[in-house]
């Protein structure tokens, strides 16, 4: 189904915003629509700055948190942490783990196999992590744990103090026993920060409590960097000013690890978010999908170059596995979504089986749900017929309020409005699919079904001159709640056939007004391409070829000019 394109207006404060600070009016109206209207916050908006981040002690719990961490410190206790295996997890672990040796403690480091002992603090994990380490006296759970109440009991109950440092949702159950809950749903600020954000917030309060003046926390923006970009949490507030100062850092990083992760990902000292999103976190996250994130780990907490260029080269390996499980898994669950009937009579799509690796039906549901335009759980069934499945969603859609209407089904469920997990018995499955899919057709209803090309503003070509762009650029870093803007361009003549590079992308010279400029058209459907003239949306995206900076157009879909 194609999609319907719809041009969102400025808002009335755009004119006055743009005269104001003397912004080309079109950077003026971008900066309005994400909810900006004043002249100060634009200022900010515009030049975010590390000295306006908020005092960390304002998260929950952080003082009894602190407290605790330096009672292990000051006594020499056996601290554990125990992450979670995506790049936020590893990030937060690495960061905390080099904070706390700051202060002369040498903390373990665990995280569970994703095969074998599932998401966040469980049983089975934590007996291992017994076994391989010896009972600690506190055990710090990272981005993961909120939802763990039976396993934070169990730790009580072993008389092992805990602390849970977490973003994800609280349990409908009520809060886990621990020291200290630091997760920003106990409260009211702060809710946009991942967990590598928090451990960047534990970590300043911690300095502001005991300073350590040869530790410098800016060094370590890296980190937090990567695991925020990679967690797709909001890119504003504190986590704008953060990414913004920490592609910096990644750019020219001293860290071997992260020097040889950019080498074999093709990544140079130019670097966006893209570039944290579709190389280096993915490399990342490949060996936890698919058997342990500990590679990934060492890869960053290694200082030396030839150990971190082996552990690069098995991250890039373990990637292209994964992409080739990923591909079979998606081929499968495409043949599965045709057994389904007419694609109309589908509101919510669940898929199950016992042949997919479970590292990678999040992936392919998000594919799936781009696809159909429909929300999607993908499920891969164990040995012992137990289901763990990964879903993606639409707008308008909450997974998890989708998945509290089917608890009764459900072992366990929760996250995130747009990405879920669950635990479901696999004879439980079809009547889970039925009472999704209910719940989907009753709460996305008209237009809603209908995928949505949003188009930030109306450009010209004679717009894309060098000033404005100055100015564009300050919008960066773009991610979610500030994506890269979608423009629509009018009645443009391409001049066809232009050049088909790797048989399926379309680089063409669009003409509009005796303005030419040349734009890329990935994956382009050459077959259904409209006779020209052209309207077009695209994007702006700079890059660095050779060293040096370039701007280029990038289509992202065409229709005959109205």
């Amino acid at each position: 189904m194609p999609p319907r394109w719809l041009l969102k207006q400025p808002p009335a404060c755009a004119a006055g915003l743009a005269e104001s600070l003397r912004l080309h009016p079109l950077v003026g109206g971008l900066i309005a629509l994400r909810g900006i209207e004043s002249d100060e916050d634009a200022r900010e908006f515009l030049q975010p700055r590390l000295a306006n981040l908020t005092d960390p002690f304002t998260l929950p719990e952080m003082q009894a948190a602190i407290a605790r961490m330096f009672e292990a410190v000051d006594r020499k206790q056996r601290v554990i942490l125990y992450g979670d295996y995506d790049v936020d997890g590893v990030t937060s672990m690495a960061l905390l783990h080099l904070t706390l040796a700051a202060y002369g403690l040498d903390s373990k480091l665990f995280l569970p196999h994703r095969m074998e002992e599932g998401y966040g603090m469980s049983r089975d994990g934590l007996s291992r992590c017994f076994e391989e380490h010896g009972r600690p006296d506190l055990l710090i759970a990272l981005d993961c744990g909120t939802t763990s109440l039976a396993e934070a009991g169990w730790l009580a109950e072993q008389e092992v103090d805990c602390i849970i440092v977490d973003h994800h949702e609280l349990a409908q159950a009520g809060r886990p026993q621990c020291v200290a809950l630091v997760n920003p749903q106990l409260g009211d600020v702060l809710h946009h920060l991942c967990t590598v954000g928090l451990v960047f917030k534990v970590a300043h309060a911690m300095l502001k409590t005991r300073r350590l003046p040869d530790f410098d926390l800016k060094d370590h923006l890296d980190l937090v960097t990567l695991g925020t970009v990679a967690d797709l949490v909001p890119l504003i507030g504190e986590n704008r000013s953060v990414v913004r100062r920490g592609l910096e850092a990644i750019a020219q990083t001293r860290r071997a690890g992260l020097r040889a992760l950019k080498e074999v990902a093709g990544v140079d000292s130019f670097v966006q978010t893209h570039h944290l999103g579709y190389r280096l976190g993915p490399r990342l996250n490949a060996a936890g999908r698919l058997d342990t994130a500990l590679t990934a780990l060492h890869l960053i907490l290694t200082d030396d170059p030839a150990e971190a260029r082996e552990y690069a080269a098995l991250l890039d390996s373990h990637n292209r596995e994964r992409q080739g499980v990923e591909t079979r898994v998606m081929n499968e669950a495409l043949a599965m979504v045709a057994l389904l009937g007419p694609i109309d009579a589908v509101h919510g799509i669940v898929l199950g089986s016992r042949e997919w690796h479970p590292g990678v039906i999040g992936i392919v549901a998000s594919r799936i749900a781009r696809l159909f335009h429909r929300p999607t759980i993908l499920i891969a069934i164990d040995e012992n017929g137990i289901g763990k499945g990964s879903g993606r969603s639409i707008r308008g859609l909450s997974l998890v309020d989708a998945l509290n209407e089917c608890r009764s089904l459900l072992l366990k469920g929760g996250g995130h409005a747009m990405a879920a997990g669950l635990s479901i018995e696999a004879a439980k499955i079809e009547a889970f699919r039925m009472a999704f899919d209910d719940v989907v057709r009753r709460t996305l209803i008209g237009e809603d079904r209908r995928p949505v090309l949003e188009l930030d503003a109306e450009l010209s070509l004679c717009d894309v001159s060098g000033a404005f762009l100055d100015q564009y650029r300050q919008l960066e870093p773009f991610g979610q709640r500030n994506p890269e803007p979608y423009f629509l361009c009018r009645n443009v003549s391409p001049r066809l056939p232009g050049r088909v590079l790797k048989d399926k992308h379309l680089r063409v010279a669009l003409f509009q007004n005796g303005m030419s400029m040349d734009a890329m058209y990935f994956n382009a459907p050459f077959a259904q391409l409209p006779p020209p003239p052209w309207d077009v949306a695209l994007r702006i995206q700079r890059n660095s070829y050779r060293g040096s900076e370039q701007w280029q157009l990038l289509i992202e879909d065409v229709r005959a000019a109205e």
